[in-house]
């Protein structure tokens, strides 16, 4: 288990961190939100041993040499160079094996070729991310933080990029943290939220406690949706393709079923849940 205990860091700006604790478990995936300036980026360097905190401590289970991996705000990649290279480059520089069977067994873990030998600076976003990912894990660590691993991504990335970071935690036990300020990532891949605010943690909860605590909006998405009548008592915003309706979570499963019994044939049921909900309605 790796565990943020108070940990307070300033600069002549101001504080970025005030008394933050956050901790994680084997094998789990925790989110950390927060609109930029927020102090993610911060923790994540005291994470990485990067920096050191004013107060408080940092404490490990780990006894492996390289317990945390992790990318701050962007892969730091080699852009001249292929793939390959750029992974036995830091493999190298951290002592990690270097051969080439370690480094196509690096690349196909993350999902990348292990035949392409152009430079990485025709590379996607996506793929970049990945590469970034492969040197991260190097030398196999505990823990694994990464920085707004998003950004920039577009759907079928996000979707990818998901699902890699889901098998990482499920089949090597990976404990991971990731950060952004877009709820919709976040609520899709991970076990626990923290969410911080100017420097603080102002909320956490599991991703289940999160959104029933506080998601009232729901976008129900069906073709035939306006001949419902179960669909009235909700005063539905009705839209192209399907409706909005404000109600409670726990409400939900029921009225698929009712929608279903009405011939209702519902493709999608999106919450709608806002940072600023998060960060003015805590759980703490």
């Amino acid at each position: 288990m790796l565990e943020a205990i108070h940990l307070s860091k300033s600069y002549s700006s101001g504080k970025a961190l005030d008394d933050v604790s956050i901790q994680m478990l084997p094998g789990q995936i925790c989110g950390l939100l927060g609109r930029n300036g927020a102090g993610k980026t911060t923790l994540f360097r005291i994470l990485c041993g990067l920096i050191k905190p004013d107060s408080g401590k940092m404490v490990m289970a780990s006894q492996r040499n390289k317990p945390v991996g992790g990318i701050i705000e962007r892969p730091g990649l080699y852009p001249y160079l292929n793939a390959y290279d750029n992974i036995k480059l830091f493999a190298g520089i951290q002592g990690a094996p270097a051969n080439k069977e370690a480094i196509h067994q690096s690349l196909l873990k993350v999902g990348l070729p292990v035949d392409r030998k152009d430079p990485v600076r025709n590379f996607s976003l996506g793929m970049k991310q990945r590469l970034g990912i492969a040197i991260a894990l190097l030398n196999n660590p505990e823990y694994l933080v990464l920085d707004e691993p998003f950004s920039g991504l577009d759907p079928i990335g996000v979707t990818a990029l998901i699902n890699l970071i889901t098998d990482l935690a499920v089949k090597e036990n990976i404990s991971i943290l990731l950060s952004s300020h877009l709820m919709g990532e976040l609520t899709r891949c991970c076990n626990y939220l923290y969410v911080m605010d100017k420097g603080r943690l102002v909320n956490k909860g599991t991703t289940a406690q999160l959104i029933g605590h506080h998601i009232h909006n729901f976008n129900i998405t069906a073709q035939n949706i306006t001949s419902s009548i179960v669909l009235q008592k909700y005063s539905p915003t009705i839209g192209v393709n399907g409706a909005s309706i404000v109600c409670n979570a726990d409400e939900i499963p029921a009225l698929l079923n009712q929608l279903l019994a009405e011939g209702i044939l519902v493709t999608s049921c999106t919450p709608e849940l806002s940072l600023e909900q998060l960060v003015n309605t805590p759980l703490l």
